[in-house]
């Protein structure tokens, strides 16, 4: 069976992000054998999470399949590996993202793409229903979580995520500075 290493990416993100690039150099670099995949995610939640799924479900017949999600990419990577029992390394994840995106209700433009989007109160909703209250399969999950992420409340991951593998490094921010040491354990935790 072929090894399919899933990025998803943050909010207003892209696959051009550093992690994700970092992430793709060290597979093509060191084991060529593994496909990346790092796709541009739809801006609206349900949209994501059905793209996602989709993806997933049609690769998991042939690909032992490892996730790599960062930010609200991590929330959805929680999501995605609780529905189909897959392994995830979540970077920074998002925890509350409905609460967190209320300030970003309106217009948004994305960095990356310059895509315009307008986000509104009910993909709040969107975002709830995706919420993964009590994690069933938490071997499955190893946190990768800096202090000083001046994005998210870092206590809410460490809270959520207790029963799961976990590095908690004081400092940093939500970048996750010096992820460029992790690719090797990442790709063996997920078993790729």
């Amino acid at each position: 069976m072929k090894s399919l290493l899933l990025y998803l990416h943050g909010f207003n993100s892209s696959p051009k992000s550093l992690k994700a690039q970092q992430m793709a150099a060290y597979c093509q670099l060191e084991r060529p054998d593994i496909r990346v995949e790092i796709p541009q995610l739809p801006c609206y939640p349900a949209q994501a999470a059905d793209f996602i799924d989709a993806l997933v479900t049609q690769l998991k017949p042939t690909h032992h399949i490892g996730l790599v999600g960062s930010s609200l990419g991590g929330y959805l990577a929680t999501w995605l590996s609780q529905r189909h029992q897959l392994p995830a390394v979540l970077v920074n994840p998002a925890v509350r993202p409905f609460e967190l995106l209320m300030d970003y209700l309106g217009e948004q433009v994305n960095p990356y793409t310059g895509e315009t989007y307008v986000l509104m109160p009910h993909h709040m909703d969107e975002l709830k229903a995706l919420d993964i209250a009590g994690l069933n399969h938490p071997e499955l999950l190893w946190l990768l979580q800096q202090e000083g992420d001046e994005v998210l409340d870092y206590r809410q991951a460490v809270e959520k995520y207790a029963a799961c593998l976990n590095t908690v490094e004081p400092e940093g921010d939500h970048s996750f500075i010096g992820f460029n040491r992790y690719p090797a354990d990442i790709v063996r935790f997920l078993g790729l």
